[in-house]
């Protein structure tokens, strides 16, 4: 071999070592730079995103409507007093009724037994009563003229107390069944209306079931009560005395005169209401119990309320929320209270301000604390 091949091949491998080096150092560049685009990709693949809004703030409104339900000035179930079977019953649902009217007659053949044989039990305390008196005073009598003992003139007396506490229970039980016997008769406790019967001719009745529906219920109607529940950025605004209109969709174009009569004066945590209830005549029987029907109270807008289209709201087991973003693009979900239904949108009175971020249309599995990012364009 030359003496010049020497540094020849050293400085050839010296070359090739390099580029073996370089060729690993690139593929495993490559390879790191793909598995940050890798992670990259499915970091963003596996964080939602979602489209951010801004609430509207309001216009103010000379007047509030809100849902009101319908009850009856006072409303009573029947139900019976007496087991038995009805013989007959004399009033049906519509029928108008006045106080003490008989509704229906129960068969009740244990009690006229029992209260014959309580009769005879008492005839015969009575009796025993009697004689027991007859013999204490002729005891009495007797020790005046020392001719019995004192001892046995006090039993004859004590006998008389007993028979007559026998004869006291007698007349009790007696008249416990003649009031028993009295429920058989089913009457209006004051005048109204019946709205609903549950039984029938020859149909069994126990006394004392209240898990069963009632024979009959009666129903004052000639006021309606409406219950509302006002938001709580508007319960200042409502009093006693306020004059409110009530409107029912099945009579379009007509409104019904209410008056508000009381407030709870509490703020319900669940929902951030204040119930109210108004009352209002009900001379034509137009307004039925159990209706729904919309109040109209004439005050002016909040001026904190926020207007959000109504795909924003996410309705749950905790009310209902919408969901916010921190400057770091993480979700906190807020509970907001509605007072008015737009539509496309709704009017918040409590719980959000123009300043926040709100996602719209939220995944259904959005919770607070969730990481998200806002798409392009998104505000």
């Amino acid at each position: 071999m030359p003496d010049g091949d020497g540094p020849n091949l050293k400085r050839t491998g010296i070359i090739a070592a390099v580029a073996a080096i370089a060729v690993v150092g690139i593929g495993v560049g490559t390879r790191v730079h793909s598995q940050a685009q890798l992670a990259t990709w499915t970091h963003d693949r596996s964080t939602p995103t979602v489209n951010v809004i801004h609430a509207k703030p309001s216009a103010a409104t000379t007047a509030l409507t809100l849902p009101a339900t319908l009850q009856a000035l006072q409303s009573a179930p029947i139900y019976a007093r007496t087991s038995g079977y009805i013989r007959k019953w004399f009033v049906d649902i519509g029928d108008p009724v006045h106080p003490g009217q008989l509704l229906a007659v129960i068969d009740a053949p244990e009690v006229d037994q029992q209260l014959a044989a309580a009769r005879a039990d008492l005839q015969t305390a009575r009796a025993n009563q009697q004689l027991a008196a007859t013999t204490a005073t002729r005891w009495q009598t007797m020790l005046g003229k020392d001719a019995v003992s004192k001892q046995e003139t006090d039993e004859k007396v004590g006998d008389l107390a007993a028979k007559s506490a026998v004869a006291n229970a007698a007349r009790a039980n007696v008249s416990r069944l003649q009031y028993q016997q009295g429920f058989t008769r089913l009457t209006a406790p004051f005048a109204g209306v019946v709205t609903t019967r549950s039984t029938d001719i020859g149909a069994l009745v126990t006394a004392g079931s209240a898990a069963s529906a009632p024979l009959f219920t009666v129903s004052d109607v000639s006021k309606i009560r409406a219950f509302v529940k006002v938001p709580q950025a508007y319960s200042a605004q409502v009093h006693p005395g306020m004059e409110v209109q009530l409107t029912l969709p099945e009579y379009p174009g007509r409104t019904f005169k209410a008056v508000m009569t009381r407030s709870a004066d509490a703020v319900d945590t669940s929902s951030g209401t204040v119930l109210v209830e108004l009352l209002a005549d009900n001379g034509d029987r137009a307004l039925k119990p159990g209706a729904y029907s919309q109040a109209t109270f004439p005050i002016g807008g909040a001026g904190t309320a926020v207007e959000l289209p109504a795909s924003a709201m996410i309705i749950g087991k905790n009310g209902t929320q919408v969901a916010v973003l921190d400057a770091g693009g993480t979700v906190r979900l807020k509970t907001v209270t509605i007072s008015r239904d737009l539509g496309d949108r709704v009017q918040i009175s409590a719980g959000l301000t123009p300043a926040d971020q709100v996602i719209d249309n939220p995944p259904d599995s959005i919770q607070s604390g969730d990481k998200v990012q806002v798409a392009r364009g998104g505000k």
